[in-house]
C-alpha cells in the first residue's frame, strides 16, 4: 500500500511515488488550492501511485490545473503522459528544451532503452506522449498560476540537464531543486518538514552528475542562481524537505567540486585514457569516510546507487572532462 502523502504547511504535501517499490527515494509534491498543482510525476509505473495520492487529498480528475516537472528524465516525468490522460484539464509545464520530448518521447525513449536494457520497464516504464496543445514550455524564467495571487517562478538551471527548471513558490519561499542540487539523503530521525535530525544536523548529500549533459561550471552557476532566490526551503525530488537552504546549498556544491577533482586525478594516473573501473574505485575508496554515515545504513545506501549509481556520476563527468580538453586544445590551436 503506498505512503500517506505527507502535510508540509502551506497546502503543500510530499507524495512518495515508490519508484521501483522502494520508498523514500522519488518525491512528487501537491499544491493545493484554487488552481491545484503537481510537481514531479515520477516514473510512469509511479504513476497510479501519484493517482491514487491525489485522490486521497480530494484531487479529483478535473480538478488538477498544472503538472509541472523540473526536467524530462524518467524517474521526474516518466508518468507525465499517464497523468496528463488521468487529469485531462491539467495543463504540462516544463522547460523549453525539453518540451517536444514530451509530445513525442520516441527518441528519448530509445536513448533509455539504450542505457538501461531489460531492466528499462521495471524502473520506468513507458513514457506516453503528451497533445503539443497542452504543454506551456518554459525558456529562461516563465511563471505557473498557483490561484489566488499565488506561483510558482520558474528559473532555467541547467548542469545536471539542459532542460531543468527551478521552482520558487511565492507564498512560501519553497525551492523545488530537482536534480540541480544533487540527492538529499535525511538522517534516519529526520522531521518530516525540516529535513534534519533532533540536534538540527541535516543528512547527506550526493551528487547528481550523470552522461550525457552534466557540466559543472553551469552547475554551480545555477546553484548561485538559487542562492540568489533566498529560499526559505529545499524541496528535493531525492528525496523531501531541508529548511538549511545554504548549508544544502554549499554542500552540493562540495560534493560536485570534490568528485570532479576525484575523477580528474583517476585520469591523469591514466596517463589521457580514461578508465572507468579505476575512477570508479577511487572514488569510492575516497569517499568511504567522508559517507560512512550513509554506508552505516545498506539498505538506504543501495536504493539510492539504484537510483544514482557511481559509475553513472563518474561518467556523467570523465564526459564532461573530455569535453573541457577537446575545447582547450582547440582554443590552443
Amino acid at each position: 500500500m503506498a505512503a500517506q502523502p505527507k502535510a508540509l504547511g502551506s497546502d503543500v504535501y510530499m507524495i512518495d511515488t515508490a519508484m521501483s517499490g522502494y520508498s523514500g527515494i522519488t518525491a512528487a509534491y501537491a499544491i493545493l488550492g484554487s488552481r491545484p498543482c503537481l510537481v514531479e510525476t515520477g516514473t510512469a509505473t509511479s504513476a497510479p501511485v501519484v493517482q491514487e495520492a491525489l485522490a486521497g487529498l480530494g484531487v479529483g480528475a478535473d480538478d488538477l490545473a498544472t503538472i509541472v516537472v523540473t526536467h524530462i528524465h524518467l524517474d521526474h516525468a516518466g508518468g507525465v503522459g499517464d497523468l496528463a490522460a488521468a487529469f485531462p484539464r491539467a495543463q504540462v509545464v516544463v522547460q523549453d528544451a525539453g518540451a517536444r520530448h514530451l509530445a513525442d518521447p520516441s527518441r528519448l525513449m530509445a536513448s533509455a532503452r539504450r542505457v538501461f536494457g531489460p531492466a528499462m520497464d521495471s524502473l520506468f516504464g513507458e513514457l506516453l506522449p503528451t497533445e503539443a496543445a497542452r504543454i506551456q514550455a518554459i525558456g529562461d524564467v516563465g511563471t505557473v498560476d498557483l490561484g489566488g495571487g499565488r506561483r510558482l517562478e520558474g528559473h532555467h538551471t541547467p548542469g545536471h540537464a539542459k532542460h531543468h527548471l527551478g521552482l520558487v513558490d511565492s507564498a512560501t519561499g519553497d525551492l523545488y531543486v530537482g536534480d540541480a542540487a544533487g540527492l538529499y539523503i535525511p538522517p534516519q530521525d529526520a522531521s518530516s518538514t525540516t529535513g534534519l535530525d533532533a540536534s538540527g544536523e541535516m543528512g547527506q548529500m550526493l551528487p547528481g552528475t550523470p552522461p550525457p549533459e552534466f557540466d559543472l561550471d553551469l552547475a554551480l552557476a545555477s546553484l548561485g542562481r538559487f542562492r540568489d532566490l533566498k529560499a526559505t526551503r529545499l524541496l528535493f525530488s531525492h528525496y523531501g524537505p531541508i529548511t538549511a537552504v545554504d548549508e544544502a546549498l554549499d554542500r552540493a556544491a562540495e560534493e560536485m567540486r570534490l568528485w570532479v577533482s576525484i575523477v580528474r586525478d583517476a585520469w591523469r594516473d591514466s596517463g589521457g585514457e580514461f578508465d572507468l573501473d579505476h575512477a570508479v574505485a577511487m572514488v569510492r575508496d575516497r569517499t568511504r569516510e567522508r559517507y560512512a554515515d550513509l554506508l552505516a545504513r545498506p539498505e538506504v545506501a543501495a536504493k539510492f546507487e539504484a537510483l544514482s549509481s557511481v559509475v553513472a556520476n563518474v561518467s556523467g563527468i570523465a564526459r564532461w572532462l573530455e569535453s573541457e580538453e577537446k575545447r582547450l586544445r582547440e582554443a590552443e590551436a
